[in-house]
């Protein structure tokens, strides 16, 4: 069977938000299946030296701008958060506690905290919402608020982050095919020539 690609985002990444509601259908048209792996980017930038976009001098202002544009040109719904960024350990870490029980629960929450961020103005650093979220997409709410918390699951997020940036990831989306990166919601043209097998 082929690779699964392995998608690596973070919550309050919006273009991360637009791959999300692209990456599944797209990988199971040409037969494979997807990882999704949580990350954090305020790690990720302290190892790169990197900024959020929207803090960046000039190039700003400009991402406010494509942010709505790309939704717009790729047909997904976006409200621009009145609080961007935000930190997003919870919500990354309940993703990984659901997913060691079941994977279709753990992708129906990431979906929905991108959703809930990006298009309702949820605020997903706040626990109470990330876990009102869970327990929407059936989840336990009381054994996910004691799960998050537990070192187990800190460890796991930290050692997915450490895998992340040992790979070369450093933002979000970050899809890797067969060895290939692909970085960042505009690349999934490419993504999917690469899959139907053509040379470029």
């Amino acid at each position: 069977m082929a690779e699964a690609l392995e998608f690596y985002f973070d919550f309050s990444s919006p273009y991360g938000y637009l791959a999300a509601e692209k990456i599944d259908e797209l990988a199971a048209k040409y037969g494979r299946k997807v990882k999704w792996r949580p990350v954090l980017l305020g790690v990720i930038f302290k190892a790169t030296g990197a900024a959020p976009l929207t803090e960046v001098p000039m190039k700003g202002e400009y991402s406010k701008m494509d942010f709505v544009r790309s939704a717009r040109f790729m047909g997904i719904p976006y409200n621009p958060p009145s609080r961007f960024p935000l930190p997003t350990q919870v919500a990354a870490r309940a993703y990984y506690w659901l997913h060691e029980r079941d994977c279709g629960m753990a992708r129906a929450f990431a979906r929905a905290v991108y959703r809930a961020f990006f298009v309702d103005d949820r605020d997903i650093s706040n626990p109470d919402v990330v876990m009102d979220i869970a327990a929407a997409a059936g989840a336990d709410r009381a054994a996910l608020a004691a799960g998050v918390e537990t070192p187990e699951i800190k460890d796991r997020l930290k050692a997915e982050v450490a895998a992340a940036i040992a790979k070369g990831v450093f933002g979000s989306p970050y899809i890797v095919c067969d060895g290939e990166p692909f970085f960042g919601a505009d690349r999934l043209p490419q993504l999917e020539a690469r899959l139907a097998g053509k040379v470029f």
